[in-house]
């Protein structure tokens, strides 16, 4: 897969955006982003540090002070602009997305571009159906209502599995309700992103409003991400990540508003009246899509004793379907994983695994004769038991672990016991069966007849309270709702000329 010079001709020294202009480090520091399927360097982008942080705080807070009155619905015409011009530039933001980050092209960079679209477009036409409640006094002079308030100058910390889509998630429902944002990309896969600024900026530009309302940093978590999450100017905090990370951010946040979507460890959950067929697709998509590294993966298969051999013959047919290669070449559906650091995890968790009893069935291993060393075989395991790293952390690998469960009670038992509550499925065909997992299960998102990875972008999405999975939600009007406070109004009419 060759370099596209001309696609990543925009990219370079100069790819921070600070106070509505492109800048290079203050230090003048870079560092280099190679790409996971070809091992070649594809750009060099700066390494900001505090002094960047604090340029592009004073310049997000200075802009909030105006940008905080711009009507809800002009605000609503740029999410708008900006859904056009990601769509403009969909192909050649895709193609870059996925010489950074590794998934394939056609069935899956592209159509996150293309959602990453969509996610503007959806909070600007949310707009009019955003509001407050109005609220009945006692005392009959009195007159209330509540308004939805921005807290102020928003952080944005995303991840390197899917580079634009899920920043989208956090930067339209923060600028809708009126905050300015500074995003920090992940190290690994910061170009698509730069690339979407581009026609985030573009467009902040098309409608007059002040430098800084949007910013984006380039750099190493350990400093521009820890330099935002402690600065004084900034009001809120929202990060996609792992749990440890997300642990971390908040206990430097201290009393700042967090909204964090964290690991998750989703089982889905099979059980001896459901459509076998149908599991199994679903959990091949489950664990291989994006080679696993999604937050809402299907972690682990919980399969019910009396079904499992023949549950584990269709998963194997399956895997067929799932091909490893070059992620630019349109017959590949699973591309290399994004870094070592992941593999070596998959790796340790598959090694515990076997240690305990745990059969390896297809997969298992890098692949070799590849251009680097993260071409990870789509694998299933079977025989996991309960005391395994597959069971109780998040794996984030192209790896399907099978359980077998005897009863309901007892595959509820197992899903919950790791504590990572964010996505859980269930397939079964009994209506009264799937509600006693609904009502059991503590997640906060619960799937019936279908995969861990199904989502769309206008629902609630988030960690179940209590687990390991985060706090707070993703999608519409429960985005908007976290990126707010209420400020409550009282009139009282008989005092008013």
């Amino acid at each position: 897969m060759a370099i596209d010079t001309k696609v990543l001709a925009n990219l370079g020294d100069n790819a921070n955006l600070i106070g509505g202009k492109w800048v290079s480090a203050i230090s003048g520091e870079t560092f280099d982003v190679r790409s996971p399927a070809t091992g070649e360097v594809l750009a060099a982008v700066p390494k900001c540090g505090k002094a960047d942080v604090d340029a592009a705080v004073d310049a997000a807070a200075k802009a909030w002070s105006v940008f905080k009155d711009v009507p809800r619905y002009v605000r609503a015409d740029a999410l708008r602009r900006i859904a056009e011009l990601i769509r403009e530039r969909s192909e050649e933001i895709a193609r870059v997305l996925t010489m950074e980050q590794g998934k394939p092209y056609d069935t899956e960079a592209l159509p996150e571009v293309v959602e990453t679209a969509f996610n503007f477009q959806i909070f600007a036409e949310g707009a009019a159906a955003w509001e407050g409640p109005t609220i009945a006094f006692r005392d009959p002079d009195k007159r209330a209502h509540a308004i939805y308030s921005p807290y102020g100058v928003m952080a944005v910390i995303s991840p390197w599995n899917f580079p634009v889509m899920i920043p989208a998630e956090y930067i339209a429902p923060a600028l809708l309700a009126g905050n300015t944002v500074i995003c920090k990309p992940a190290s690994t896969t910061p170009l698509a992103m730069i690339l979407t600024s581009q026609c985030i900026q573009q467009a902040l530009d098309e409608f007059g409003f002040p430098a800084g309302v949007f910013s984006l940093l380039t750099g190493p978590g350990g400093t521009v991400g820890e330099q935002l999450v402690t600065h004084p100017l900034v009001d809120l905090i929202g990060l996609t990540g792992e749990t440890t990370t997300g642990e971390a951010i908040c206990s430097k946040a201290g009393i700042k508003k967090t909204l964090m979507e964290l690991g998750g460890n989703g089982p889905q959950i099979v059980c001896d009246d459901a459509d076998l067929g149908e599991a199994a697709k679903a959990a091949a998509l489950g664990c291989f899509y994006n080679a696993g590294q999604v937050c809402c993966a299907t972690e682990r298969i919980l399969v019910q004793e009396d079904v499992h051999d023949e549950f584990v013959k269709l998963l194997l047919a399956e895997v067929a379907n799932w091909k490893l290669g070059d992620p630019l070449d349109p017959r590949t559906t699973v591309g290399p994983m994004n870094n070592a650091e992941t593999v070596a995890k998959v790796e340790e968790h598959l090694a515990d695994a076997v240690s305990k009893g745990a059969t390896i069935l297809a997969g298992g291993a890098l692949e070799d004769r590849r251009p680097t060393r993260l071409y990870f075989q789509p694998t299933i395991v079977d025989g996991v038991s309960r005391n395994t790293l597959l069971n109780m952390e998040e794996t984030f690998g192209p790896v399907a672990p099978v359980f077998t469960f005897k009863t309901d009670a007892e595959a509820v038992e197992i899903a919950n016991e790791s504590r990572y509550g964010l996505v859980m499925s269930v397939f079964t065909s009994s209506l009264k069966r799937s509600h006693y997992y609904v009502d059991q299960l503590r997640a906060g998102n619960i799937i019936v007849n279908d995969s861990t990875d199904y989502w769309e972008a206008h629902l609630p999405f988030g960690g179940g309270g209590g687990t390991k999975s985060g706090h707070g939600r993703l999608g519409m009007r429960f985005a908007l709702e976290d990126m707010t406070y209420l400020k409550m109004v009282v009139v009282d009419v008989a005092k008013c000329g």
